[in-house]
């Protein structure tokens, strides 16, 4: 079982983050109320057992805003659009037995998934904020969460896997929804 001693040096290495940098401290003021979700079903049903097993095994579950989730962020309010389909935070399966995609990521994946798809926020009265970068987006992920969980050392190593490997979910957005599609 090589997945615990990663979660080990991944816990050993938030401690060191922690005592060397101390805690992060959010950048921006985040308030909200939890947002409705639907889950989305995973279509196993008729697929034949292969496939139904690949399914099972590689796909992740997605979530539906129910109604339009507004949030606060500097003041400023923001909506998430009810429709809007997002899978959580994109932690690899391997570690959701430690790392739930709709756990204490949650509100920062929202926020996170929409900024990537679209390349910019929505705010309420359907005004865009202009459109934004990835490394932008990354940060408002760590803020957010750091703001929401108050686990800053988790939340760092979260952004620094966004840093390393995000880019390949940017790019696909652009490539689907070109640089807005809000």
């Amino acid at each position: 079982m090589w997945e615990l001693p990663l979660v080990g040096a991944l816990i050993a290495l938030s401690f060191l983050l922690y005592k060397i940098k101390g805690p992060y401290q959010s950048k921006v003021v985040f308030s909200y109320a939890m947002p409705i979700l639907k889950p989305v079903a995973i279509p196993t049903k008729g697929k034949g057992f292969w496939t139904a097993i690949r399914i099972w095994l590689f796909t992740t579950r997605e979530w539906v805003v129910v109604q339009d989730w507004i949030f606060t962020l500097d003041g400023r309010n923001y909506k998430i659009p009810k429709g809007f389909q997002f899978d959580g935070a994109s932690v690899p399966k391997f570690m959701r037995m430690w790392l739930s995609p709709t756990g204490i990521l949650l509100i920062g994946g929202l926020v996170h998934d929409y900024g990537y798809k679209h390349g910019t926020l929505l705010m309420v009265g359907d005004h865009e904020i202009g459109q934004k970068d990835q490394k932008w987006m990354d940060q408002l992920f760590l803020d957010v969460c750091v703001a929401v969980n108050g686990f800053s050392t988790l939340n760092y190593i979260a952004y620094c896997m966004l840093r390393c490997f995000g880019f390949i979910a940017w790019n696909k957005h652009r490539r689907e929804n070109g640089p807005s599609n809000a």
